[in-house]
C-alpha cells in the first residue's frame, strides 16, 4: 500500500497548464464574492462560477491527456475547488438562498477531513489524493450553486433552474458526505496497513 502511494507521486512541475488553470480559478474566488455580495450581479457571478467548473474539468483532462501532472497541481486543485465551494456557499447563505445548516455542513466534511493529516504525517503520508467520487461531488455542486443563484429571481426560467439547482445541490452534498467517509476509510486502512508492517519481524 505503502508503495503505492509513494510511487504514484506526480512529477516535480509547476508551469503547467493545469497549474495556470488552478491559478485562475483561486483568483476567480475573491472577484465571485464580491459581484455576488457587492452589486449583486448574479450575471457576471454566475459567469465565473461557470469558468471555474469548466476550468476544473479541463485541467484535469489536460493533466492526464498531456501528462502535465504535478505535486502542485495536486495542491492547487482541490484548494481551488474548496475555496469555490466556500465562497459560494457563504455568499448563497448571506444572501438567504440556502440554510445556514447546509453551507455549514459541508465545510463541516472538510474540517474532519483535515483532522486526519496529522495522522497520515505520522505514519510518513502526505494527503490522498482526491477520488473520483470527491471529483464527481466537487462537479455537481459547481453545477447547483450558478442554478441557485438564477434561481433567486422570478418566472419560469427561476423555477426551472431551483428546480435543477436543488437537485445538483442534494446530489452533490451526498456524494460529498460519501466521498469523505471513503476518505476516513482509506486513511484508517494504510494506518492499519503501517501499523502491520512496523510489528512484523525483521
Amino acid at each position: 500500500m505503502t508503495s503505492t502511494v509513494t510511487t504514484a507521486a506526480p512529477a516535480d512541475r509547476v508551469w503547467t497548464i493545469p497549474n495556470l488553470l488552478s491559478l485562475l480559478r483561486l483568483l476567480g474566488v475573491p472577484l465571485f464574492l464580491w459581484l455576488a455580495l457587492g452589486p449583486e450581479a448574479n450575471g457576471w457571478a454566475i459567469g465565473v462560477l461557470a469558468f471555474g467548473g469548466l476550468s476544473d474539468y479541463a485541467d484535469g483532462k489536460i493533466a492526464r491527456r498531456f501528462n502535465q501532472s504535478s505535486r502542485l497541481g495536486a495542491l492547487l486543485d482541490p484548494a481551488a475547488d474548496r475555496l469555490y465551494i466556500l465562497a459560494t456557499i457563504s455568499a448563497l447563505a448571506a444572501r438567504g438562498i440556502i440554510p445556514i445548516w447546509l453551507a455549514a455542513a459541508i465545510p463541516g466534511r472538510d474540517l474532519l477531513l483535515a483532522l486526519t493529516l496529522p495522522v497520515l504525517r505520522r505514519h510518513g503520508y502526505g494527503p490522498l489524493p482526491v477520488n473520483f467520487l470527491g471529483k464527481a461531488a466537487t462537479l455537481n455542486l459547481l453545477y447547483a450553486f450558478p442554478l441557485l443563484l438564477l434561481a433567486d429571481g422570478s418566472g419560469a426560467l427561476a423555477t426551472a433552474a431551483a428546480a435543477a439547482g436543488w437537485a445538483f445541490a442534494a446530489w452533490g452534498s451526498a456524494l460529498y458526505g460519501w466521498s469523505g467517509v471513503l476518505y476516513v476509510v482509506q486513511v484508517r486502512s494504510l494506518v492499519i496497513a503501517d501499523r502491520a508492517v512496523q510489528g512484523a519481524p525483521a
